[in-house]
Order: C-alpha cells, then sequence, then structure tokens
C-alpha cells in the first residue's frame, strides 16, 4: 500500500517543492538505497553528496538544504528532517499495519492478582506476577516478565525477553560465605518508556527502582536495584547502571557504558560509549572516558606509562619546589 506526497504532507506538514501532490510512495528508505517510488531524508549535510546522487522520489530537507535537494527534484522542507522522518514512519506503520488491540494472548499467564488495562496488549508467553499493573495501551511483546507488584504505565512498549522485578544483587558477606538480602521493592515504569530486548530492571532493595516517563532503554540493558532514571533519558545497548545511582532527566548513555553504583548524573549528562563513570556528574555536558584502541604493542607501552605518572607527578612537583627556591635566592629543604 502508497501513500501520495500530499497525503504525507497534509498529515506532517512541511512544505512540498518541486514535486506533484499525487506522486505515489512506495516505501521509506536511505538516500542511498531509495529508487524512484520512495521517500527518503537528509539528516546531516555531511550526506550532501548522497543527496545529489538519490534516485528518490522525494527528499525531507532543512531550509538550509533546499537549494541542493531541488536541484535533485522534489523535495519536503521541514525545519528537523530526522524528526520528520521519524514521524512518517509513524504514519506509514499507521496506515500500512493493522492497528495492535488490546488483549492477553491465549499462552499468557496473568496472576488473578494483577491488573492489565482492557486496551493493554499481552503477547505470547509473558508472565504477569501478583500485584502487577500494566496501563493503558500498553504493549508487551512476547516472552515479557512483570513481577510481583511492579508496575507499567501507559503506552509502553515492552520487547520480547525483557524482566522487570528480578531481585536485585544483593548479599552480606559472612565468614567467607554470602547471606541473601530479600529485595522488597518493585519496579516502577513511567509513561511513554520503551523497553528494549531482554533487557533486565531489578526491583529495589527497599524502595523502588524508578523509570520516570519518556525513557527509552536500547536491548541488553542492565538496570540495577534502587536505580532511578530522570525522564525521556535514552541508554543504548549494553549499558549497565549499577544500584542506587541515580541518573537525571534528558540524559543519554552510550553502547557498552557503564555508570558505578550509588553515583549521580545531572540532568542532560551525555556518556560516550564504552566509557565507565566512576565519579558523579554534577553538570550537564560531554563525558568520555575510554582508552582508544591501538595496537597492542603500542597500547601495551602507553599502558605502562599511564602506571608511572604518579611518581612523575612526584618528580615534576619537587622540581618546581627546586627552581622555585633558586628564583627566591634560596636552597629549598
Amino acid at each position: 500500500m502508497s501513500l501520495l506526497l500530499g497525503q504525507i504532507v497534509d498529515a506532517l506538514g512541511g512544505a512540498l517543492e518541486g514535486g506533484a501532490r499525487d506522486t505515489p510512495i512506495a516505501r521509506i528508505a536511505s538516500l542511498d538505497a531509495a529508487g524512484p517510488g520512495d521517500l527518503s531524508f537528509l539528516s546531516h549535510p555531511r550526506y550532501r553528496q548522497q543527496l545529489a546522487a538519490s534516485r528518490a522520489a522525494c527528499v525531507i530537507v532543512a531550509p538550509a538544504m533546499r537549494e541542493p535537494a531541488l536541484a535533485r527534484g522534489a523535495c519536503i522542507v521541514a525545519h528537523d528532517p530526522y524528526v520528520y522522518y521519524a514521524r512518517a514512519t509513524q504514519l506509514w506503520r499507521a496506515r500500512n499495519a493493522p492497528a495492535p488491540r488490546g488483549g492477553v494472548h491465549a499462552s499468557a499467564v496473568v496472576d488473578p492478582g494483577a491488573q492489565v488495562h482492557p486496551s493493554a496488549r499481552i503477547g505470547p508467553l509473558c508472565v504477569i506476577e501478583r500485584g502487577a499493573q500494566v496501563g493503558a495501551d500498553s504493549w508487551l511483546k512476547s516472552r515479557v516478565t512483570v513481577g510481583e507488584d511492579c508496575r507499567i504505565g501507559a503506552r509502553c512498549i515492552v520487547h520480547s525477553g525483557v524482566v522487570i522485578g528480578a531481585d536485585g544483587f544483593g548479599f552480606a558477606p559472612e565468614q567467607g560465605q554470602w547471606v541473601k538480602i530479600e529485595q522488597l521493592g518493585a519496579v516502577c515504569i513511567g509513561d511513554d518508556v520503551e523497553i528494549g530486548a531482554n533487557t533486565c530492571i531489578d526491583r529495589g532493595a527497599l524502595q523502588d527502582t524508578v523509570v520516570e516517563d519518556g525513557v527509552k532503554l536500547d536491548n541488553l540493558i542492565q538496570i540495577g536495584h534502587n536505580v532511578r532514571i530522570g525522564r525521556h533519558s535514552a541508554f543504548a545497548g549494553c549499558v549497565g547502571v549499577a544500584g542506587s545511582a541515580r541518573v537525571g532527566a534528558h540524559c543519554t548513555v552510550g553502547g557498552g557504558a557503564v555508570v558505578l553504583g550509588h553515583l549521580e548524573l545531572a540532568d542532560g549528562v551525555h556518556i560516550s560509549a564504552a566509557t565507565v563513570v566512576t565519579r558523579s556528574l554534577t553538570r550537564p555536558g560531554q563525558y568520555t572516558g575510554f582508552f582508544p584502541i591501538d595496537d597492542n604493542a603500542r597500547w601495551e607501552r602507553n599502558a605502562a606509562t599511564l602506571k608511572q605518572l604518579h611518581r612523575l607527578r612526584e618528580r615534576i612537583k619537587a622540581l618546581e619546589q627546586t627552581l622555585q627556591g633558586s628564583m627566591n635566592g634560596r636552597t629549598p629543604r
């Protein structure tokens, strides 16, 4: 099923230039893969060469790229082409795929003490335990587990294999053995949250683990007990957040990064991929903390040098004292 360019602009806004409203669009595609029946987008000026070579029927561009786009052919001029593209995918799904209807799959297990909103969709082999709640229009795909007393808000999407409310990792050492600390809290997930496949969010030890409204979590993420993630933050795949960490609103964490326990990240903190956060970050900004890749022999030499930095620092301090003493006409002790 296709859409006409005019239908897309009527639904999403923007200005159609250099093209006809009755042009049919068969799919949405990247610049390099798009064909004569496709809609594409230019998200950054560095892809300008791909724009010129693209065979797309129409390209979504920012006002600054209007002239190069018109030189190629039809375009939709929009303030933020990437957001426009996102809205276009939503429009495409709504027009070309059946809207999911609420209901519980026959293979799902829902405890009689759980509360599932009638408009929520519970997929195959899901397990909703006693006291759990699933809000309006939320969609749990296959094999999702929601533990006792955990709560999921409205309009959430929870992908396959997610476990919400497993026990947090809590043990007390005693004479070389471990004594389990029962995890008495739950997990509270806000509205409009999306959680990627096989992500695990542990229940709190005492207070709840909290994921606020609008948070987006990728696949294979581990959120420890008593963590709090502020609204509209987003984590890429394989991130780990240790227990009792606090992440502010509108933060991003790159793939494979780790946030150690009991730390706090202010609103607007952005962590680069593979970074290990070892201290609280109280000011917004971009933070990076990984050792650059290199051939192994050179990496080993650099790593060995790093081990000597403290001793080198002390030598420099001693030299500075000697120099300062000489400038003052005296010999330092």
